[in-house]
């Protein structure tokens, strides 16, 4: 039996902010079966506050496992940032290869020079729920600020995968590539981009999930996953049923146990909801009662 889902949100439940209307059933009906809902995403909390506040989950996952919350009682109970040295690492790299970069801290994206690639994409869909602030150089802002940044991403139009094994090779921290491109191309953005986002080094959506479910109390195996992009694959591969939303990455696709046949557009994650654990649910009851 399933006692915990976790989910990531963009693409998965969430399309440019909306949420079908059965998807939101879908999430009330776990509550109501007592399996508890998480969720499990790269944004940071402050960027998906009013979604939270809509799906109203357990515990959430944040910034690819910067940040884990239990958000019925709004208590941190894990965060990992990266050092701005690290950041400062990773900034040289980046000017080198002339990289477009933003940083993550608790309740702003600091962007520098202009709005493009991702920074671009997330101004359009969270610009009314968390602070945007544009700078020359986010080398100066470091310096002079000292925040506490949660990620770090550069993108470019270029192939980030010497660039993502030059920044680990550097330092102790995980570059996640995501590329754009073809049938998955950013159409906020309006043109094809990789981007790599920066964390600490071991800091994983997946790594995140075991250690809530250490926290828990509840075992890999009794935990379903849902996903679609890269930065789901490890976490959809290893729980006890882990599902790629249709139309998600063919690499996620290849390592999913189940691949919806409907889209986050059409209720892919209802679609999953209903069979591993509505129907699930109702085949124990009925075996109980034979």
């Amino acid at each position: 039996m399933i006692q915990l889902l976790a989910s990531d949100l963009d693409g998965t439940i969430v399309y440019n902010n909306e949420i079908t209307a059965m998807d939101l059933e879908a999430v009330k009906e776990l509550k109501q079966m007592d399996v508890k809902f998480v969720i499990c995403t790269g944004k940071t909390y402050a960027m998906t506050k009013d979604i939270c506040n809509t799906l109203d989950p357990v515990y959430g996952i944040f910034g690819n496992g910067t940040q884990i919350m239990n958000l019925q009682t709004g208590k941190e109970i894990i965060r990992n940032t990266i050092t701005n040295a690290q950041v400062m690492d990773c900034l040289e790299i980046a000017k080198k290869h002339n990289l477009h970069i933003h940083i993550y801290t608790d309740n702003k994206i600091i962007v520098q020079e202009n709005l493009d690639y991702m920074a671009y994409r997330n101004y359009v869909l969270y610009k009314d729920h968390v602070n945007f602030e544009i700078v020359d150089s986010i080398e100066k802002y470091i310096k002079e600020q000292n925040p506490n940044i949660l990620k770090l991403i550069l993108s470019g139009e270029r192939k980030l995968s010497k660039i993502k094994r030059e920044i680990e090779s550097k330092d102790k921290v995980t570059a996640i590539q995501i590329k754009k491109y073809g049938e998955y191309i950013d159409k906020i953005v309006g043109k094809e981009y990789e981007y790599l986002d920066i964390v600490p080094k071991h800091v994983t959506k997946y790594q995140a999930l075991m250690q809530l479910s250490t926290y828990l109390h509840i075992p890999m195996e009794k935990i379903m996953t849902i996903g679609d992009n890269i930065n789901d694959m490890e976490m959809i591969k290893h729980a006890g049923i882990g599902v790629a939303i249709g139309g998600s990455y063919e690499e996620v696709q290849k390592v999913a146990s189940y691949v919806t046949k409907n889209t986050v557009k059409t209720g892919g994650f209802a679609e999953a909801v209903s069979k591993f654990i509505n129907e699930k649910r109702s085949e124990n009851v009925y075996s109980r009662r034979i």
